[in-house]
């Protein structure tokens, strides 16, 4: 757990509730936290379901793990501790605009399963739906696929403490909802994904 550095600083409430900020826009905020290794399919099928979630009339924002990493965590490598911390601060944002009312739809590597369930418990103390999507791929499979040459350059050596050759992806013990995308198309991903979602009525109108 992070530890609590700034002092003298107390908690300022708002006047408007939750529940007032999710009826003006008509709909519940959760956060839909897709996790697997590199090329198993996160970022394509996130993009994919926001899109179709925008088409439905629904608030959709999509938290990719490199472009986060261009912005709020470009300060952040990828020892075990800046994942840590680079999971923490998404973490904290997902929550923030969860309770704003926006679907939020992340997709990131985080490879740790501590790291996840310290996401799942901000979600939880706050009373906000999170929803862990394990992107299931199998190594070989997401190898092959290796969209952006980084499982090569990992062979090679160029790149150290790579996920899923130097450095664990350790899979989720008890994910909500599991995706094999080894299996699946983009499209019958996303339905599985809009099916669960839906099942738990997070896009019923507020």
């Amino acid at each position: 757990m992070t530890k609590q550095v700034a002092t003298n600083i107390t908690w300022h409430a708002g006047s408007v509730t939750r529940e007032e900020r999710h009826k003006a826009i008509g709909q519940k905020g959760a956060t839909i936290w897709l996790t697997g290794l590199s090329g198993s399919g996160k970022s394509t099928i996130a993009v994919a379901f926001e899109q179709v979630l925008n088409q439905r009339g629904r608030i959709a924002y999509c938290l990719d793990g490199d472009n986060v990493r261009h912005g709020l965590n470009k300060n952040l490598g990828f020892s075990a501790e800046d994942r840590a911390e680079n999971i923490r601060r998404i973490g904290e944002v997902a929550k923030l605009f969860a309770d704003a009312g926006v679907i939020t739809v992340t997709s990131f590597i985080s490879p740790y399963r501590a790291d996840r369930n310290l996401v799942r418990k901000l979600h939880d103390d706050a009373s906000l739906p999170f929803i862990e999507v394990y992107v299931e791929c199998p190594l070989d499979e997401a190898e092959k696929r290796d969209p952006k040459g980084l499982y090569k350059k990992a062979r090679a050596g160029e790149i150290k403490g790579f996920t899923g050759i130097d450095d664990p992806y350790e899979e989720p013990e008890q994910a909500d909802l599991v995706i094999h995308t080894a299996e699946q198309s983009v499209a019958e991903s996303v339905q599985t994904l809009l099916d669960s979602v839906e099942e738990r009525g997070l896009l019923d109108p507020q």
